[in-house]
């Protein structure tokens, strides 16, 4: 299948369209939106990290709306058990008093699931969304249920209360396409805020877009061409992350613990595809690769004691391996 003029021009007004409408109840934040959408339309889940209060919870619910998606929203908690999320099979009595079991779907039968405060619950809850982000499905007894598509889960969390969390283990953490980091509104983005929140009723939001064409965008965006030294250039930026491998950089020999997995090269260029698109392009190009490398790697490599203590975040280990490969 090729792509043509009108399939760039339809996926490009079809952001354009989400992005006009989120942005009534979103103040700023234009690049954590676009982001979001490249990664929903991308099929992948998405990790949300900032302090209380920047509009995390209100983005998710927004595009909920505007794609006319089924929506939930699990609010983990340290009681909240794997049940709770999934479902579990109840007993139904029939008119001749014979007992049967029945599976009752859990809130992650939905097409965009808001795992909220997504560290506070237990390993074992957390797990329980393991299969569903990787694999689309939800196993529950001997019987595995397939989940409507298309499907996400956009978690949150707070970077900065550790009291009564539970850290994400790393195999979790890998499932997330994006980790974004959502940022502290401006002077003026927080006057707008302020008075869109205080002094007007919520504009009503339109439905602009349906799974069945969010569907169509990711077929269509998979067949996006990448060009071998792209896509060379793409896989280096990952092998960088391992101070072991020949390709090791010089800052991940001395800051990384543990580097990238193959998910990590699969995610940039996945959604380096949808970036390309999203700016007119009928290719990838290396700006792509780039752009989208942050949100893609800062999560997948783990920094050792050294790196932390001297406060490198996985950012600066990315802008300092994009510097040194070139491009």
């Amino acid at each position: 299948m090729e792509v043509n003029e009108k399939d760039i021009k339809n996926i490009i007004d079809a952001a354009a369209r989400i992005e006009t409408e989120v942005a009534k109840h979103m103040v700023g934040q234009r690049d954590l939106i676009r982001q979001v959408l490249i990664s929903i339309f991308a099929g992948g889940n998405v990790l949300l990290e900032g302090v209380p209060g920047l509009g995390k919870t209100t983005l998710v619910k927004t595009l909920g709306k505007v794609m006319d998606l089924q929506f939930s929203r699990i609010q983990f908690t340290p009681d909240l058990m794997p049940a709770d999320v999934v479902g579990t099979n109840i007993i139904t009595k029939s008119d001749d008093k014979g007992g049967s079991f029945k599976f009752q779907p859990g809130p992650i039968f939905s097409n965009i699931v808001l795992a909220d405060e997504i560290n506070r619950a237990t390993p074992k809850t957390q797990s329980a969304l393991l299969e569903a982000m990787q694999e689309k499905t939800v196993t529950v007894g001997n019987t595995t249920y397939a989940l409507p598509q298309p499907f996400f889960v956009l978690a949150t969390q707070n970077p900065i209360e550790m009291e009564g969390t539970y850290p994400l283990p790393e195999a979790q953490m890998d499932r997330f396409l994006f980790k974004l980091n959502v940022p502290f509104p401006s002077l003026e983005e927080l006057v707008d805020i302020v008075s869109m929140t205080t002094s007007k009723e919520d504009e009503q939001l339109e439905r602009v877009t349906t799974a069945e064409e969010i569907l169509t965008i990711r077929h269509i965006t998979r067949e996006i061409p990448i060009a071998k030294p792209v896509l060379e250039y793409a896989v280096k930026l990952v092998l960088a992350t391992h101070p072991e491998s020949e390709y090791g950089s010089d800052i991940a020999k001395k800051y990384v613990r543990f580097g990238s997995s193959p998910r990590g090269a699969q995610a940039i260029v996945s959604t380096a595809k949808i970036r390309a698109v999203l700016e007119g392009r009928y290719n990838v190009a290396f700006e792509d690769i780039n752009y989208v490398a942050y949100p893609a790697l800062r999560h997948r490599f783990f920094l050792n004691f050294e790196g932390m203590s001297e406060g490198i975040t996985t950012d600066n280990v990315i802008t300092e391996i994009i510097n040194s490969i070139g491009h």
